[in-house]
């Protein structure tokens, strides 16, 4: 997803390297297979981005769920298909919600997702996220900043991000290996670290993602809803965020501004066919990354 920050150079591991079929096709079938499960996804997330990510659910094909209060988190957790948890907004009740939430999930052996909104700028969400990482997420997706955040950096503006994505790239790897998670870091060119430390690269997107409530946070849903149907998390994230660039570029091309684009983004996301991703997805897998 595109991030409002220059565009990184490439590595050299990803320089001039082809596409590669194979992630692609992954993706289209992911796609596929979603469509047909209908995942059931919980959502603790902040208030800001809730409808926009039950939205986004919808439109591809996942049915949402914001179950977030304490009594109900663990309890649902238990039925989702799938969890996020996100720190936007974390307020007394949405904590209490997403220790239940997540320790459930880690006692059944089930996928969750963190995204640590504005974590390393602002103490409170920090120290949650921190906490929370503990119990090993499948994935954990932010911008880079708040990638570097969560491994003990500064983070950035709040939620904007003040770093490239290949700044990120050490922080990724130290996540993956205290959490063993699949790290998503969000920009120009979206980077997914296995926890073995492999790397795709997803070159796909619009600046239009970072004009509109929930671009980013959305995201961390579907990669949700997509660990219903990879046991693989680097392939749900990868997945997922194929999925959601592409949708977001052809909403971007048909749109006159942010106002029309989020209506044509749930459209696209609607619309978007497994062959299609098939056709135009450009992943990249860098070599020897670790």
């Amino acid at each position: 997803m595109r991030d409002a920050v220059p565009l990184p150079a490439r590595t050299a591991g990803a320089e001039g390297a082809p596409p590669d079929p194979a992630l692609a096709e992954d993706a289209a079938t992911a796609l596929e297979e979603l469509r047909t499960a209908a995942p059931l996804v919980q959502c603790i997330t902040n208030t800001v981005v809730a409808n926009v990510t039950a939205n986004v659910l919808l439109a591809v094909g996942a049915s949402p769920a914001m179950t977030d209060i304490q009594g109900e988190g663990g309890i649902f957790a238990e039925l989702a298909d799938g969890l996020l948890v996100n720190t936007g907004t974390p307020t007394a009740e949405q904590c209490g919600a997403a220790y239940e939430a997540v320790g459930a999930r880690q006692r059944a052996g089930l996928a969750w997702v963190l995204d640590p909104v504005a974590v390393g700028a602002l103490p409170v969400r920090t120290a949650l996220a921190r906490d929370l990482l503990r119990h090993r997420p499948a994935i954990v997706r932010g911008n880079a900043s708040e990638i570097m955040g969560l491994a003990g950096g500064a983070g950035g503006r709040g939620t904007d991000a003040t770093h490239g994505v290949d700044a990120a790239r050490d922080a990724a790897a130290a996540i993956a290996a205290q959490a063993g998670s699949a790290v998503a870091v969000s920009g120009p060119v979206d980077l997914v670290r296995a926890p073995d430390g492999s790397v795709v690269r997803v070159p796909h997107g619009t600046p239009l993602l970072t004009r509109i409530t929930g671009g980013g946070c959305a995201l961390g849903a579907l990669m949700a809803a997509f660990t219903a149907v990879r046991a693989d998390p680097a392939a749900a994230a990868t997945a997922a965020t194929t999925v959601y660039t592409l949708a977001a570029e052809d909403a971007a091309a048909g749109c006159a501004g942010p106002g029309s684009f989020a209506v044509a983004l749930l459209d696209r996301l609607h619309a978007i066919t497994p062959e299609q991703l098939a056709a135009r997805a450009e992943l990249v897998r860098e070599e020897g990354a670790r």
